[in-house]
């Protein structure tokens, strides 16, 4: 190869570090052209995990990896939220066992095909767009954190060293957990959770509220929260938050939580672990 040419494979060799992952798409929009590829991958500079990605030779394959990728690589509106990121705040209840770990991604765009056909013992899940009627940014690594808070999402470094990437604050991570499929287990699941998060900051709390559009998350979140009388929901103002009218049903013959009009399980108890 040319010196020329031998800056520019060490150039991208220095930007994947150890754990990154970078994109076909990607690499033609900087000049890399897929013969060029193609030749780095027969020289042993590059692997490729999935078909239209590809990393360092002797790269690590981590899903933090691929997170940052995705955000800060490939510019996608995506964010680790819901269940996945109250367990990476220590907020967990039911042990799969047996079962790989579900990051939960949560944005207003569809992660790329080769995410599912990546080698990890973790998958992902796309949950879709998530309850709250902001726009989400792209995640560069110049967007203050302060910017983020205000949404309730925050900068997650889980490896010493490592570019970090977003992810919800346990506040944002139980509304969209509430705002999941309706039924019994989301209930059961969700007050589970509910028991533990006893430190939330009502501050927090009170503008997400506000800002969610989801009217059933907003109930099962604060019925769950009215039934373990966390100390902080009594400092939360409802009065901007708009709770709609009428009954939400979650399941039939469920009891109907008096202040929030929403059916709880009546077996509620009994799931307690």
């Amino acid at each position: 190869m040319s010196e020329q040419k031998n800056q520019k494979i060490n150039r991208l060799l220095a930007s994947l570090g150890d754990s990154e992952l970078v994109s076909s798409r990607w690499l033609q929009a900087h000049g890399y052209s897929r013969s060029l590829v193609a030749r780095y991958v027969a020289s042993g500079w590059l692997a490729s995990p999935a078909r239209g990605v590809y990393q360092r030779k002797g790269g690590r394959l981590q899903w933090q990896g691929v997170m940052r990728s995705l955000q800060q690589r490939e510019g996608l509106p995506l964010y680790v939220g819901g269940r996945f990121a109250l367990a990476m705040h220590g907020h967990e209840h039911y042990l799969r066992l047996g079962e790989a770990a579900t990051v939960t991604l949560y944005g207003p765009v569809r992660p790329p095909g080769w995410l599912d056909e990546l080698a990890l013992p973790e998958r992902f899940v796309f949950c879709g767009k998530p309850p709250f009627d902001w726009p989400l940014p792209h995640f560069t690594v110049e967007m203050q954190s302060d910017a983020l808070r205000e949404q309730g999402l925050e900068w997650n470094e889980m490896l010493a060293g490592a570019e970090p990437f977003v992810c919800s604050t346990p506040e944002r991570a139980i509304l969209e957990l509430c705002d999941g499929p309706s039924g019994a287990a989301l209930v059961y699941e969700a007050d589970a959770l509910m028991q533990s998060l006893a430190t939330l900051r009502p501050k927090r709390v009170a503008g997400l509220l506000r800002h969610c559009r989801s009217i059933k998350a907003k109930r099962l979140f604060l019925a769950l929260a009215d039934r373990y009388q966390h100390a902080w929901l009594r400092r939360v103002p409802l009065d901007r938050v708009g709770l709609g009218s009428g009954k939400r049903v979650l399941m039939p013959g469920g009891r109907l939580h008096p202040t929030y009009q929403i059916t709880l399980p009546r077996d509620l108890d009994e799931h307690l672990g």
